[in-house]
């Protein structure tokens, strides 16, 4: 099975982080699972810049130097310093608060996402009480809570930067009209799920 984009970068964050040496990327291309699915070294040195300016997009502090170990040619590495978050202090209100988007975002999509948010927090020392915003949810609409069901399909193109086609109804007055849009991302308001990016056809932002 093919390697996502995601897991591809989070592999290679792993694997700069877990050495303060440079690592070449000939290295990388063999050690790194992701990278062997490139069939060509084009391949994977077109994939590799792509995911060394992305991480640097994000603010990953990832370093160029000289890889002794490799017989001193060109090596990569992320700053562990630079890198590490500060300890993170919330108040009772703020715990509250991401215990009750843990609770919101209950759908199959997306509710391994915020199950692994609680843990990492929970891990750093933070403790966060579910039962605590039991309340709170209750006023959250039921929609909101639930899956689309195109949402899992939307999330996979945003992830893979990837067009999306599909039939679309401005009104219950209106024709059904296909629809090329490059997603950047979806929203819930009032219960629903929003698309929001750019569409292809018309050349400007759409929600």
């Amino acid at each position: 099975m093919a390697t996502t984009k995601v897991e591809r970068l989070m592999n290679l964050v792993i694997c700069l982080l877990s050495t303060r040496q440079f690592l070449t990327a000939e290295w990388i291309r063999e050690s790194v699972a992701g990278y062997d699915d490139s069939t060509s070294l084009e391949a994977f040195s077109r994939m590799f810049e792509r995911d060394k300016n992305e991480l640097r997009d994000l603010g990953v502090p990832l370093e160029t130097g000289i890889a002794t170990r490799f017989g001193g040619v060109e090596g990569y590495r992320i700053n562990r310093d630079a890198y590490e978050l500060p300890d993170i202090d919330l108040t009772s209100e703020e715990s509250a608060a991401v215990a009750v988007a843990v609770k919101l975002w209950e759908s199959p999509e997306l509710t391994s996402a915020a199950q692994s948010a609680l843990l990492k927090l929970r891990a750093a020392g933070i403790q966060v009480d579910q039962n605590e915003s039991a309340a709170a949810v209750t006023a959250v609409p039921a929609r909101t809570r639930g899956s689309e069901p195109a949402l899992g399909a939307l999330l996979a193109a945003i992830d893979e930067g990837k067009s999306v086609r599909f039939e679309h109804r401005p009104s219950l007055t209106e024709p059904f009209v296909t629809r090329t849009v490059q997603p950047w991302g979806v929203v819930t308001f009032r219960g629903r799920w929003y698309l929001v990016g750019h569409d292809v056809d018309r050349d400007d932002t759409r929600t």
